[in-house]
C-alpha cells in the first residue's frame, strides 16, 4: 500500500512547528509555474523559540543533524500551511544546506543529511532526494546551527 505524502508524515508521529513568518523583505515562498520555492529557513520548535548554537562550539555533530531535522520540518510546516496538504508537492528539485560552523568542522553534508533524511521518508527514495549543496558558514542569523532553502516540484 503507497502512502500519500501527508500519511507518510503522520505516521511518523513527529509535529510540525508553526510556520515562521518572514522577519525582513521576503516572501518565505514563491511558486513559478510547477516550481515551489522555499527561503532559508532556520530550525523552529513548536513554541516559536529557536534552536541556538554554532556546530563545533556550542553543539556537536548529532545536535547539529537534529537542528537540521528541525528545519526540514519548519519547511514543512510552511508548505502545510500555505498549501493545506503536503500532498500538492510531487518531489524534492534542490536543497542547499547552510551550517553555522567553526573553521574546523568539515561534516556539512553529515549535518544537513537531517534534513534530506526526513524528506526521504516524506516523499519517498525517489521523489524526496533531489540535487544538494551542504556548506559551511562562519554564522547565519540569529546564531542558528542550520538554514536550509529548497525547490519542490508541484502536482
Amino acid at each position: 500500500m503507497n502512502l500519500l505524502p501527508q500519511e507518510k508524515f503522520e505516521t511518523l508521529g513527529l509535529s510540525l512547528p508553526p510556520a515562521p513568518q518572514p522577519l525582513g523583505i521576503y516572501k518565505p515562498y514563491l511558486v513559478d509555474g510547477k516550481y515551489l520555492y522555499l527561503s532559508g529557513h532556520g530550525p523552529v520548535n513548536d513554541d516559536k523559540s529557536l534552536i541556538i548554537g554554532r556546530i563545533g562550539d556550542d553543539m556537536d555533530i548529532e545536535e547539529g543533524k537534529l537542528a537540521a531535522r528541525q528545519v526540514g520540518l519548519t519547511m514543512l510546516s510552511t508548505i502545510v500551511t500555505n498549501f493545506g496538504s503536503l500532498n500538492k508537492v510531487k518531489r524534492v528539485i534542490k536543497v542547499l544546506g547552510m551550517v553555522n560552523c567553526n573553521g574546523e568542522f568539515l561534516r556539512h553534508p553529515y549535518v544537513i543529511n537531517g534534513c534530506s533524511e526526513l524528506f526521504a521518508e516524506v516523499w519517498g527514495q525517489e521523489n524526496g532526494i533531489g540535487v544538494r549543496s551542504a556548506v559551511g558558514m562562519g554564522s547565519l542569523p540569529d546564531n542558528i546551527p542550520v538554514e536550509v532553502e529548497a525547490v519542490f516540484e508541484l502536482y
